[in-house]
């Protein structure tokens, strides 16, 4: 057998996202290039790998077999180069992190200095919704989380980085009576809601159970991008953290409704288990934050106290 180490790579990437298309976009490669290599590593064996029914490609038993032990070896390889780089001097390693959807507007502002300070660090950020941060973080598969809301069925200790601001948010168009009620106002207003699972839901519910509101549920979409495009093409109205509208506040593109008891504050909380020992990597981040967050808070969200 002679396949490459870069074959190894395609291979696991199309398991893990069980797409040949999906690993493309991820190993940032063309798609003919991945089929190719895929078909190249399947030549060296007798029993298949994939099998393709439709359009959709499925993982055979002994396909995530060569999988799990390619996952070995890629790890082995990456230890042997982290080593190299330690015996220079340099901090390297990985730095794991999981993301809830709406962090993907936070948690990069918090990265960027520390990245680039260490080159030789490799990140890997997952963005998901709530329930699969906490997920990973319980089954120690990550180093952080970054949360709005903080889980309660975990032992955790925490570092607060950023105030979490949620606003009622409309489009342009919309006409709302000033000093309307929140019981008058929410009786008719179309709301649209994120899934299940998402930490912006459970601020949205637990507002409206606290104010005791009778809604009108329009619709449930899976991204906050998703509410925000659905708004703005006057399909209704949502209760939005203020970190992800910045660009259509500024363009006048939405517009936040004046109701009494909001904004709904949370914080943004990098978490990690109780007890967990940090690698030299990422004691190095938490060391880099504890100094630093003030710093970026300043930088990077002076605009965030315009509301």
């Amino acid at each position: 057998m002679n396949y490459t180490l870069n074959q190894l790579q395609i291979f696991l990437k199309i398991v893990q996202t069980e797409s040949v298309t999906k690993a493309s976009e991820e190993l940032h490669l063309t798609q003919p290039a991945v089929s190719i290599q895929l078909r190249n590593f399947q030549d060296q064996f007798d029993i298949p790998l994939t099998e393709v029914i439709g359009r959709k490609i499925f993982i055979t038993d002994f396909g995530r077999e060569v999988a799990e032990a390619a996952e070995n070896i890629l790890n082995q390889v990456y230890a042997i180069n982290y080593k190299t780089l330690a015996y220079r001097g340099q901090l390297c390693g990985r730095l794991k992190i999981a993301v809830v959807s709406t962090g993907k507007y936070v948690m990069p502002y918090f990265l960027s200095d520390f990245m680039n300070q260490h080159q030789q660090i490799e990140l890997l950020m997952d963005v998901t919704n709530k329930n699969k941060v906490i997920n990973s973080l319980e089954n120690n598969e990550v180093d952080f989380a970054l949360v709005s809301i903080l889980p309660k069925t975990l032992q955790i200790e925490k570092l607060d980085l950023l105030q979490n601001k949620l606003f009622l948010v409309g489009n342009v168009e919309a006409k709302i009576k000033k000093g309307i009620s929140p019981k008058d106002l929410f009786q008719d207003l179309p709301l649209i809601f994120r899934e299940k699972g998402s930490g912006t839901r459970q601020a949205m519910e637990d507002f409206i159970d606290k104010n005791n509101l009778s809604v009108v549920k329009k619709m449930e979409l899976t991204s906050n991008e998703a509410v925000k495009q659905a708004i703005l093409a006057g399909l209704g109205f949502s209760i939005m953290p203020l970190i992800g509208i910045k660009n259509e506040l500024q363009d006048h593109e939405l517009q936040i409704i004046p109701i009494k008891g909001m904004p709904i504050k949370t914080t943004w909380s990098l978490i990690w288990l109780k007890g967990k020992k940090h690698q030299p990597v990422s004691a190095a981040f938490l060391e880099f934050l504890m100094k630093s967050t003030s710093r970026i808070v300043k930088e990077r969200f002076s605009w965030y106290e315009q509301y």
